[in-house]
């Protein structure tokens, strides 16, 4: 696979990315500011709201800062269409032929999802091998994505699907886990409400790093004050490690 970036960079920018399902446009641009400045530059806008691209093209624009992919990437005409309202990468709940080709005709690395040994061995045929493990909870946990090192050592994974502030930081911990992907970064609730700081706040609280006037233990699942994000460097030959 080919890309602007490599999929290791990607997942090596900040220990958890932010799964968003945007239903209002005016809401794309604060909440991406909100997230950036709490230190989790990387997101993933699903294409799972009619305006979902409409957002990416928002942020895309108004967020220079902010490593944007595109998400629940099924179809394989959806990757030029992600790439034209300014996609960096694409995330799929799966892996086909045709979007392993659609990504690469569109120049935007993707992040397939796995979940048995069959599709890890399938995606090592197409020279993948950075994956999101999906959907992880129901589909053994950590457990499973620590059993599946031993046969796939090259396979690093963005663990999405039941990640919780409950559970989070215990997938870090594993050695061929890179990040995670969740949604409680960006509560319905406070994004309806407009409350950028809250969301600023939790950001902060998964990453690291503080806010200016917010605690980082202010929402549950915050990271506790000795931890510090160790992302990234499970794939010190990234292609881009002069962007690192």
């Amino acid at each position: 696979m080919t890309g602007q970036l490599s999929m290791g960079f990607v997942l090596g920018r900040a220990p958890v990315i932010p799964v968003l399902a945007i239903e209002e446009p005016d809401h794309a641009v604060p909440l991406a500011e909100a997230l950036v400045a709490g230190g989790l530059p990387v997101l993933e806008v699903t294409l799972r709201t009619p305006v979902a691209l409409e957002a990416v093209e928002a942020i895309a624009r108004q967020v220079p800062d902010a490593l944007l992919g595109v998400g629940t990437f099924t179809q394989a005409d959806q990757a030029r269409s992600a790439a034209d309202a300014g996609a960096r990468f694409l995330v799929s709940p799966g892996l086909t032929d045709r979007l392993a080709v659609a990504a690469d005709a569109a120049d935007l690395p993707l992040l397939p999802g796995v979940a048995t040994p069959s599709e890890l061995m399938r995606a090592a045929e197409a020279e993948i091998t950075h994956l999101k493990f999906f959907p992880a909870e129901v589909n053994g946990g950590i457990a499973a994505v620590k059993a599946l090192g031993g046969p796939f050592p090259a396979a690093r994974f963005c663990p999405t699907g039941g990640i919780s502030p409950r559970n989070y930081l215990d997938y870090l911990q594993l050695p061929n886990v890179l990040c995670v992907g969740g949604t409680w970064l960006a509560p319905p609730d406070a994004v309806a409400a407009g409350d950028w700081a809250r969301i600023s706040a939790l950001a902060a609280g998964a990453s690291g790093r503080r806010v200016p006037g917010e605690s980082r233990h202010s929402e549950p699942g915050a990271a506790s004050a000795d931890w510090y994000s160790v992302a990234g460097e499970e794939d010190p030959g990234s292609a881009d490690e002069d962007l690192r």
